[in-house]
């Protein structure tokens, strides 16, 4: 494997005394669609949170291009290319989504929200907003009011937002929680057509989509990382059969 993107070593995080990450250790390739998967309370959620620096690590340490993060606040790791899908900020409903993901760009330029007006049609933030857009094919909808969008397309503005920061690495918390079969296909290829332009870590609970997307596949449970493989050596894999592949009642969401 290349030198890694993302390097994660020993992550321990505790609320009282449950271990939501027990060790976990992980590197990640650059260009690499690595899921993370497991079972309600296997840690998926916390470690999303640490990475992101909402969470802080008892102990442990992530290296991003080679770059301790471990202590940095979560916008400085927004700024070094790190972008996590539903964070970067609420969506603003009366607003087109043309101009919510102009406020995107605008807050990671650091750009200050008074001059609205202005902004709104300034090309060089209206260009790459548009780039955004088409890359998760809701260029169609640029002039659409944010509120009328379905759910699915709420998530794909989600996704335009967080690549309007021209990230290296976005992390993706279940993108396709809540939609039917056609709205998680259209993410699916969404997420096909992302892959390899920029690194993606995604936690899903959608098995076909987990399947059909990632290069390398973790599973953890009770917050311990138990493999670690392309599709193939995962589902192959008996202690992953047993821990979560073979009861389809564990599927559901990490809270």
């Amino acid at each position: 494997m290349a030198d890694p993107l993302l390097r994660i070593e020993g992550l321990v995080k505790r609320f009282g005394g449950i271990v939501a990450t027990d060790q976990v250790s992980l590197d990640i390739a650059p260009g690499e669609l690595h899921a993370i998967i497991g079972p309600n309370g296997a840690g998926k959620t916390t470690l999303i949170g640490q990475l992101t620096g909402e969470i802080r690590p008892d102990s442990g340490r992530i290296r991003f291009q080679g770059t301790d993060i471990t202590r940095r606040p979560t916008h400085r790791r927004s700024l070094q290319g790190l972008a996590r899908s539903f964070q970067i900020t609420s969506i603003f409903l009366d607003l087109t989504v043309a101009e919510n993901v102009v406020l995107a760009v605008q807050a990671h330029a650091g750009h200050s929200f008074r001059f609205w007006r202005r902004v709104a049609s300034d090309r060089r933030l209206q260009e790459p907003a548009r780039a955004a857009l088409r890359q998760v094919g809701l260029d169609a909808r640029a002039d659409a009011r944010a509120a009328n969008l379905s759910h699915g397309e709420r998530r794909q503005l989600e996704i335009a937002m967080a690549l309007a920061t021209e990230p290296t690495m976005l992390l993706l918390d279940e993108p396709m929680a809540g939609m039917g079969p056609e709205e998680s296909a259209r993410m699916v290829e969404t997420l096909r057509a992302l892959k390899g332009r920029l690194t993606i870590l995604l936690v899903e609970h959608d098995m076909d989509a987990v399947f059909a997307l990632a290069d390398r596949i973790t599973v953890l449970v009770y917050g311990r990382a138990i493999a670690t493989g392309d599709p193939d050596t995962i589902r192959a894999n008996p202690e992953v059969r047993r821990a979560y592949l073979g009861d389809q009642g564990t599927e559901a969401a990490d809270g």
